[in-house]
């Protein structure tokens, strides 16, 4: 299966999907991490351009492309031999990501993002999203390390996100959990171990005869 983590900044993604990592291979799964973008030569040079490069100008459409190049090639390098081969992949963002970044953050079209986004990934969509859900201000607060350009732009921006998040997962509640980031380290672990078990509880054979 095919899970991936997502939220605003500062909503402790990392530290959940280690903890999501490991809760799946002690069930059995044989587990691939991968981060969108990044994981691939491709994606990684991508990844840097479009975060660390803070001189740099880019136009939203220019950074939607990129980000839909460098997730690519992750689903043809990584996600898809991996699915092939039945392992269970968890990858730090996916397309959700850039709907919500570029769309409701960024001003373009989101039913754009969409149909461009199942282009580029080849209609290869996650069994599951999981958004971690952080109010704005909060999420901000928590980074302690020097800013990425995506980061720097500014509160309005990062609540636009957030919001772009809660309404998609109301769109797609099947598609897409939302997770409460506020409680504890092992509280929202286990939340998140929760909508992962019924999805993947949704998708046994015996559940869909």
């Amino acid at each position: 299966m095919f899970f991936s983590i997502d939220g605003g900044d500062g909503a402790g993604k990392s530290t959940q999907i280690d903890r999501l990592c490991q809760w799946l291979a002690s069930c059995g799964h044989e587990v691939v991490a991968c981060r969108d973008p990044g994981s691939t030569p491709l994606g990684e040079a991508i990844r840097e351009l479009l975060l660390n490069r803070h001189d740099l100008p880019i136009h939203r459409r220019s950074e939607m492309l990129l980000y839909m190049a460098a997730r690519s090639q992750l689903v043809e390098e990584i996600i898809r031999p991996a699915l092939d081969a039945r392992k269970t992949v968890v990858c730090d963002r996916y397309l959700l990501a850039n709907v919500v970044y570029q769309g409701y953050g960024g001003g373009l079209d989101v039913e754009m993002l969409w149909e461009v986004g199942r282009l580029a990934a080849g209609d290869l969509m996650p069994d599951l999203t999981v958004v971690l859900d952080l109010p704005a201000g909060e999420a901000a607060a928590r980074i302690r390390r020097p800013l990425d350009r995506m980061e720097q732009q500014g509160v309005d921006f990062r609540e636009r996100v957030r919001q772009g998040f809660l309404t998609e997962a109301a769109r797609r509640p099947g598609r897409i959990a939302v997770v409460d980031a506020r409680g504890s380290i092992d509280r929202v672990a286990a939340e998140t171990r929760a909508a992962v078990e019924a999805a993947i509880e949704r998708s046994s054979p015996a559940r869909r005869q």
